[in-house]
């Protein structure tokens, strides 16, 4: 079968495409279109399609819209209700069920060619689950699903077995602990459903001091499921105005005790939903998709505190996701034998002669070294910034050695620097890259290996001193380890850095700039390049230095200037 998973409702629009039970390609329609998340979560923006990221995928693979055997569409709009018979209060949100009634009308217009029978609608919560069981590497698993919202609920607890779902429990809205979260945000002034990150990552700097308050109302239930009503945060924390600058001094006062408290209180429930599904199951490994699966302090906690020996996470955790699940999910209805995900380098790809005619048409200097691992890591030991193209884009929020900005850790200097360069606030971690047969000896409680950078490690108290940039203020770390054979040229590149500074890690952060989608095409690498205080570009085998572009480009200016 020829499958297109498509995710549109909502947010984060995207689209994966499966043939033969393979996973070929997946994209966020943001990478494309250059608008963060590709669209708001509302209502009137519900009827946008992923057009760029479909038309990609079947391109990447030689097809055309009518050789499709089905388009999976991640909601289904017989299981929906009105938002009043939810417990919601969104007055426009019967306009998303039409868009989804008409989605196979829209979706041929979109793909002409396509034939509307051919659209499948998925359950929006089995799609994130599809997305973390059969996108996974285990035949057999549990599954646990949280995010804001789906037709009707905002949770799913189950079980997969050979590509067939049991589903044990869910949970009604108006509870959900997505939304709860994302009610958090935009209290903090923070952008709901797209800054909950930084309330995560700002909660680290306060204290949970009102724990025990929202034990009283936040809590897992007997059957599975749980309650989360929204309190009023003002009665902890006064609503703070979005286009106020957090000051440092606001890093650990009332903001953060109520982000510590909210976080605490949601790690708990999860961990109590984790062991709930454990005592039915009794399997060995956990799979888990959905917004709420992005928390990777959550995650941690679930694998220390769970009977769970292996917590899988889907990279594309989010509403992205669910066009992979759902896709899979056709697939494995269908009758076919789905293969894990190969890695979450899904996206756009371009060759090296393809990537050597970009620079050469851009004017920019650049060299192909005989060994580029030794020049790059020569610029990260003298504490230069490097923006990192190569290979296919990442599928999922995460920058995992496609679209990375790489420094050295050894200077603590470097986590405010690379804020400043990429716009952003100064309470917010970067993360380290480090190679997977080292990252024993350097982080602990959490699962190794961590490809996809779901899980906080705590950082050895040895090495605090020494990796400074990437240690968290409570000691902790997001981090990605890294395999050279499966890639080769980052790998070679930690080898080269460690054999300079004795460090087998070095800083990821993802390469854009604050409000910006990472980087995906090599137009993208190239403007940011030329606007970031970045030292260096590797694109492919290729490397362009700064200094080498501002000296090809001085002769220019100064001959101009002559004329004049």
């Amino acid at each position: 079968m020829r499958v297109l998973g498509v995710n549109a409702l909502f947010h984060d629009p995207s689209a994966a495409l499966v043939v033969d039970g393979q996973v070929v390609a997946a994209a966020e329609e943001e990478r494309f279109s250059r608008r963060k998340h590709g669209k708001r979560p509302v209502p009137f923006a519900a009827w946008e399609l992923p057009e760029l990221a479909m038309r990609w995928c079947l391109r990447q693979a030689g097809l055309r819209p009518q050789d499709l055997d089905a388009v999976a569409y991640s909601f289904d709009p017989a299981l929906a209700r009105p938002a009043e018979a939810m417990g919601l209060h969104d007055p426009w949100d019967h306009l998303r069920l039409t868009y989804a009634e008409r989605a196979p009308q829209f979706l041929a217009a979109a793909l002409p060619g396509l034939d509307p029978a051919t659209v499948r609608f998925v359950p929006h919560h089995v799609a994130h689950a599809a997305s973390g069981a059969l996108a996974s590497p285990h035949r057999r698993s549990s599954v646990l699903v949280l995010d804001g919202r789906g037709e009707h609920a905002s949770h799913l607890a189950g079980r997969y077995d050979g590509g067939q779902l049991e589903v044990l429990a869910s949970q009604d809205l108006p509870h959900s602990l997505g939304l709860l979260y994302e009610s958090l945000t935009e209290h903090l002034g923070f952008l709901r459903s797209s800054d909950e990150y930084k309330v995560m990552a700002l909660a680290s700097y306060g204290t949970p001091r009102h724990l025990e308050e929202l034990r009283e109302t936040i809590r897992a239930t007997d059957d599975g499921g749980f309650l989360a009503p929204i309190p009023d945060w003002s009665r902890w924390a006064p609503p703070r105005d979005r286009d106020a600058r957090l000051e440092e001094a606001s890093w650990r006062g009332a903001w953060a005790d109520l982000a510590c408290s909210v976080q605490a209180r949601l790690e708990e429930v999860l961990v109590d939903l984790a062991r709930w599904v454990h005592d039915r199951t009794g399997d060995r490994v956990l799979t888990m998709a959905g917004g709420t699966a992005l928390n990777c302090v959550a995650n941690s906690r679930i694998w220390r505190e769970t009977p769970f020996e292996e917590v899988w996470v889907q990279p594309a955790a989010g509403d992205a996701g669910t066009a992979l699940g759902a896709a899979l999910q056709v697939a494995a209805g269908g009758g076919e034998d789905t293969t894990p995900m190969p890695g979450a380098a899904l996206g756009r790809g371009w060759s090296d002669d393809d990537l050597a005619a970009w620079l050469r048409g851009a004017a920019v200097p650049f060299t192909t070294p005989d060994d580029l691992a030794a020049e790059v890591a020569q610029v990260l030991a003298g504490n230069g910034v490097v923006a990192w193209f190569d290979g296919r884009s990442e599928f999922g929020p995460r920058a995992l050695g496609q679209r990375s900005l790489l420094a050295n850790p050894a200077v603590a200097a470097n986590l405010e620097r690379l804020n400043e360069v990429k716009g952003r606030e100064q309470f917010r971690p970067v993360a380290p890259m480090v190679l997977a047969d080292r990252a024993a000896e350097i982080f602990t409680d959490g699962p190794l290996p961590s490809p996809y950078m779901l899980f906080v490690h705590t950082v050895r108290p040895e090495w605090r001193g020494r990796i400074p940039a990437v240690v968290h203020v409570d000691g902790t770390a997001r981090i990605q380890t890294v395999d050279p054979a499966a890639q080769p040229r980052l790998g070679a590149t930690l080898r080269a850095f460690e054999r300079r500074t004795g460090l087998p890690v070095v800083v990821n952060t993802s390469l854009n700039t604050a409000g910006r989608p990472m980087v995906d095409d090599p137009r993208d690498a190239l403007e940011l390049f030329g606007s970031a205080p970045v030292d260096a570009l590797v694109m492919g085998p290729h490397l362009v230095r700064r200094a080498a572009l501002f000296a090809a480009a001085a002769p220019e200016a100064a001959s101009v200037g002559a004329a004049r």
